[in-house]
């Protein structure tokens, strides 16, 4: 937030009411969808105070799938009137949560679900991106380095494989460059798949880690619009602003047969300059690996996008003000992510815990300590602190941290960095 504001990026706590269809693409009265939501909200604060409270005697085989299912009949009780439909909509709405961690819910570990709890304060959304961030941040590389673009790294030597001291990485272009010391920043998955690029080899404790810890397949789809019609609200007064959910979906056979649920965040909202008519979804899991598998196999942007457009089609052709055929409501471009598809993000998205986990929080400080006798020291959303992990602050603050710790072997008080 500090950053933010020191660089004049919009901010914005976004709209946090919640438009929900159900299974047949009816949109629930504001009132029942909004009820809805809090129960499940409550539900996960309910499992992170219980993962928080008694973490060490939770079975690692338990999910927070499984924590949904005990708490649901309590919070639909058989005393109250259509209580099984209730529930059915309550667990469809549980589905929900993947989209924040980038892995089914049926994956999630409840023994370390409390590593999931979000940072204390406001749930703010970047309106103005992280442009500015991002060049204030990099500003004292871009001037005081050399930074080597279109280079990739083969192999890291630590201190105790040259005589020099010195910590050598080799690129796959044949350079070999020399560090006093290492700040190693590659995702987690990339950590997953080159575990033989370390010399000598990662410590037994940092190899486990690394690999005990889950990876999720976040992706998103952006579909533009001539015009947000959505905000418009129709003959009975809805419209969207801020999030929508279309819930196990029976109505979309044939492009998704496994009733995958939905989520988007609408831009159409955020205020001046910052907004524009364009949906947000977020996908994962099985949905996320078909789209960007299919999107990638397509040849050309023309194919790309008329895939897009009529995959999300049923979904958004059901908001209010939607009227077919109306130029307003005829995408004219998409963008959709495939960290799947790249291997240099370790085809993945980021960090996440998931059922099985025996020593979530262990593994996670065993990569933070790095190795400084090598002068190898590992940064990024994986090693954050834990009210951070898997966010680009959480990310921000470990390279802080492994800053501090540096200088500190150089002699420079903690206090004084």
């Amino acid at each position: 937030m500090d950053l933010a504001l020191e660089t004049g990026t919009a901010v914005g706590n976004g709209d946090s009411r919640s438009i929900v269809y159900d299974e047949d693409g009816n949109m629930l009265p504001p009132e029942v969808g909004a009820s809805y939501s809090e129960t499940m909200w409550s539900i996960i604060e309910d499992a992170f105070d219980y993962s928080n409270k008694h973490s060490a005697d939770i079975d690692p085989a338990l999910t927070l799938l499984d924590f949904f299912k005990e708490q649901i009949p309590k919070k639909a009780p058989e005393t109250e009137p259509g209580c099984a439909q209730k529930r059915h909509i309550l667990l469809q709405l549980s589905e929900l949560w993947g989209a924040f961690v980038g892995t089914p819910i049926e994956r999630q570990s409840l023994k370390f679900f409390w590593l999931e709890e979000c940072i204390d304060g406001e749930n703010l959304f970047c309106a103005g991106t992280y442009h500015k961030i991002l060049d204030k941040v990099a500003t004292p590389a871009v001037e005081g380095a050399d930074i080597r673009y279109q280079t990739r790294v083969s192999e890291i030597h630590g201190k105790s494989t040259a005589a020099s001291g010195t910590v050598r990485v080799k690129t796959t272009d044949g350079q070999v460059l020399e560090f006093d010391q290492l700040v190693v920043t590659t995702p987690l998955g990339w950590l997953k798949q080159n575990p033989h690029a370390f010399y000598p080899s990662l410590p037994g404790r940092i190899s486990r880690a690394i690999q005990n810890l889950g990876y999720g397949c976040l992706e998103k789809v952006y579909i533009s619009f001539p015009k947000a019609f959505w905000l418009t609200p129709n003959s009975e007064g809805r419209a969207v602003k801020g999030f929508a959910q279309w819930l196990a979906p029976k109505y979309a056979p044939d492009s998704n047969p496994e009733r995958w649920t939905n989520e988007i965040v609408e831009l159409g909202s955020l205020g001046p300059p910052h907004g524009h008519p364009t949906m947000l979804f977020y996908i994962y899991g099985d949905e996320s690996r078909y789209v960007t598998s299919r999107v990638r196999s397509l040849p050309g942007k023309g194919e790309k996008d008329e895939f897009l457009y009529a995959f999300f089609k049923p979904y958004y052709s059901r908001l209010p003000s939607y009227q077919e055929g109306h130029p307003d409501c005829k995408p004219v471009a998409s963008f959709s992510t495939d960290w799947l598809g790249d291997d240099l993000a370790g085809n993945g998205s980021y960090c996440n815990f998931q059922v099985g986990l025996q020593e979530g929080d262990k593994d996670i400080l065993a990569m933070r300590a790095g190795m400084p006798d090598e002068g190898v020291w590992l940064a990024g959303e994986h090693t954050a602190p834990f009210v951070a992990l898997g966010t680009v602050t959480g990310a921000y603050w470990s390279g802080e941290d492994v800053g501090r710790r540096i200088a500190q072997v150089y002699g420079k008080a903690k206090d004084s960095v």
